[in-house]
């Protein structure tokens, strides 16, 4: 191996140990990178020896070692980059470029991280709670992706996200966008209903840690799908995918980007449930309105007319 290789892979060593003393546990990588991580690297012809002339003999330097040096360092800030652009913090940085697949192909892909899926136990509270693995729902075409935050009690029991109440009217905003569950992906940042131990009802937020911990599936999934527009619910999920804890009040009805897709922050459908103004209701069907715009399609004076005064 070459000097430059040993390098580079010492400096890449050391930056996972600084990421794991800074409390990393997991480092997300795409599929399409483990699949290129695999191949052979490519060998480079022979060349004929260059003759230089002799030069006058130095006197030999001490060693220096090779993460104190600036080559590393650099390697290291490169191989920053990568890990901070699929890092769930990390936004509005655009997914990773991955061929489009054949039908075959991305029904099998997507078995793939629905069976990794199903089988996680990362978060040992969750798994040793939870009833079914809530992967997702709808057409892995899709143009229009929603996302929640995570399970509830009904979604636990039948194993199918937004099944619920909240799952009932997120159905008829989806119809009445002249759309149905079945043209569209509905999924939640979580896979697991996060527990509630000593709790007789109800269903708690969940962590910052959950959510990045389990939020790779979530990543897959939209690689895979390629939406043109997401659609996030709540404030829990705007948290989740944008890091942002401004509140979905100042967020909603306000274009984000989420791994160079268009987000669309709006209110979760248990608010509406919670709160029957008629203004509340007008709102989330303005953000849906510019959601259909967004994906040019037909909207009639009906449908714009829905919940005026």
């Amino acid at each position: 191996m070459s000097v430059a290789y040993d390098r580079l892979l010492e400096a890449a060593i050391q930056h996972l140990h600084e990421l794991k003393q800074s409390g990393a546990r997991f480092v997300p990588v795409h599929i399409e990178t483990l699949a290129r991580l695999t191949r052979p690297a490519p060998t480079s012809p022979t060349r004929p020896p260059i003759h230089r002339p002799a030069r006058a003999q130095q006197p030999p330097t001490p060693p220096r070692s090779p993460i104190a040096s600036r080559e590393p360092a650099a390697a290291r800030r490169a191989l920053a980059a990568p890990v901070e652009e699929l890092n769930a913090s990390s936004a509005d940085a655009r997914a990773p470029s991955i061929p489009a697949l054949g039908a075959e192909e991305k029904l099998a892909a997507f078995a793939a991280v629905r069976q990794r899926a199903l089988a996680c136990v990362k978060c040992a509270n969750l798994a040793a709670a939870r009833k079914n693995v809530v992967f997702g729902v709808g057409d892995i075409n899709a143009q229009l992706m929603f996302v929640g935050e995570a399970p509830g009690a009904d979604e636990d029991a039948q194993g199918e996200p937004f099944v619920g109440r909240a799952g009932q009217l997120l159905t008829r905003i989806i119809q009445t966008m002249g759309l149905s569950r079945e043209s569209v992906y509905i999924a939640n940042i979580l896979k697991c209903r996060p527990d509630t131990p000593g709790w007789s009802a109800g269903n708690r937020k969940p962590t910052t840690e959950e959510m990045q911990t389990c939020i790779p599936f979530l990543h897959e999934q939209i690689d895979l799908i390629r939406p043109r527009v997401l659609v996030a619910l709540g404030g829990t999920a705007v948290e989740g995918l944008l890091g942002k804890t401004a509140g979905i009040t100042r967020l909603r009805g306000h274009w984000q980007s989420y791994r160079g897709i268009p987000l669309m922050p709006t209110y979760h459908p248990s608010f509406l449930l919670r709160n029957q103004a008629l203004s509340e209701k007008r709102r989330v069907w303005e953000d849906m309105l510019q959601v259909m715009e967004r994906l040019e399609m037909p909207i009639s004076d009906k449908q714009r007319s829905f919940f005026a005064r």
